[in-house]
């Protein structure tokens, strides 16, 4: 007899899935709003392999995928598939990531493109690319390192006893604020090459995407992934207070930390090689808790809806508007707007 855990629904009508030793748990609707949206990424990918300079149409991206069709499956497999599954893998990550920090704050401004992560790992890639040079590795690093160490100055500025979501933000603000004028700052002081190219990359751009980027970060994003699945009922059982996930067993500070460890590495290492991409993080929770109706953030529809966004934008970016300007210049200009209809629905709750 199978020692595995079916599929079911437990008292509070969510679904148990178990995968490998970890159960999740899932609302209805969450599932639902989950797939559909993963079939809509799908069908943006067939139309992002298929436009471009040399166009195909979708049965011939299809072909090109399964067997060789000469120039047309290097167009697609070559040219075009990395950076759509760069678009998809990423886009999740920072709606994944999103959706660990507003759950963690308890507020939708509780983004790490507001409260200071992206910028910081933006700092880390910026030194390492004036004291290193230009490296994949050495900038994932200092990305990585810019992130973590941005989250850990965050987190003891606002630590009070412990952790409140508010203050984690305005302290978050303020210190993208002081980051912003020191990236400033590395930027005029570095060499012109160097310079011009920190500050292309700092745009947030899927442009130069290759296999190489894809097969060293998809496979850490996955692991992060797993991770994050992981901590979902520790995570689940804070939103309840710190009082009542004390009493259920829940190590209140190790789980902030490890989230927040998580969320950073998933933003970190999608700023190193895209630079920092605005609005995916911030909206794509909102959206999604909207869309599953759920009292909470579903992780797992806030990055499908992340990679929905991201390829969707990209394909504006690439496509629609002239001259082809990379994806965060769309991003930040949908994302401004976003922002500013969020502040207002905010003060409108606060009335």
């Amino acid at each position: 007899m199978s020692g595995r855990t079916p599929v079911a629904v437990d008292a509070d009508g969510n679904v148990r899935l178990p995968v490998g030793q970890v159960i999740l748990r899932a609302q209805p609707r969450a599932l639902i709003v989950g797939t559909v949206t993963a079939l809509a990424v799908l069908m943006a990918a067939l139309v992002a392999l298929a436009w471009g300079d040399y166009p195909l149409s979708v049965p011939q991206v299809v072909q090109a995928l399964l067997s060789d069709q000469g120039f047309a499956t290097r167009v697609v497999t070559q040219w075009r598939l990395p950076r759509v599954i760069a678009a998809i893998a990423f886009g999740a990550a920072l709606g994944a990531s999103g959706a660990l920090f507003q759950t963690l704050t308890r507020n939708p401004l509780g983004s790490p493109d507001v409260i200071g992560f992206s910028t910081g790992a933006y700092t880390g890639a910026i030194v390492s690319l004036t004291v290193v040079g230009s490296n994949v590795l050495s900038e994932m690093a200092g990305a990585l390192a810019g992130g973590l160490l941005t989250a850990a100055l965050v987190y003891l500025l606002a630590w009070r006893g412990g952790i409140q979501g508010f203050r984690l933000i305005i302290v978050g603000i303020a210190v993208t604020a002081t980051l912003s004028s020191l990236n400033t700052y590395l930027l005029l002081r570095a060499q012109t090459e160097v310079a011009m190219a920190a500050s292309l990359w700092g745009a947030g751009s899927l442009a130069l995407i290759d296999w190489g980027d894809v097969t060293l970060v998809v496979p850490a994003l996955a692991l992060l992934g797993v991770v994050t699945a992981a901590m979902m009922g520790p995570l689940r059982q804070l939103e309840l207070g710190d009082d009542a996930a004390h009493a259920h067993g829940v190590r209140i500070e190790g789980t902030r930390i490890t989230v927040l460890g998580a969320g950073v590495a998933l933003i970190a290492l999608v700023t190193a090689v895209t630079g920092p991409i605005a609005f995916i993080a911030l909206a794509a929770p909102q959206i999604a808790r909207r869309l599953t109706r759920g009292a909470g953030i579903p992780v797992g529809a806030a990055a499908s809806t992340g990679a929905l966004l991201l390829l969707a934008a990209d394909l504006v970016a690439q496509h629609l508007i002239p001259g082809s300007v990379p994806v965060g210049v769309v991003t930040v200009v949908i994302g401004g707007l976003y922002l500013i209809a969020l502040l207002i629905q905010e003060a409108h709750q606060q009335l």
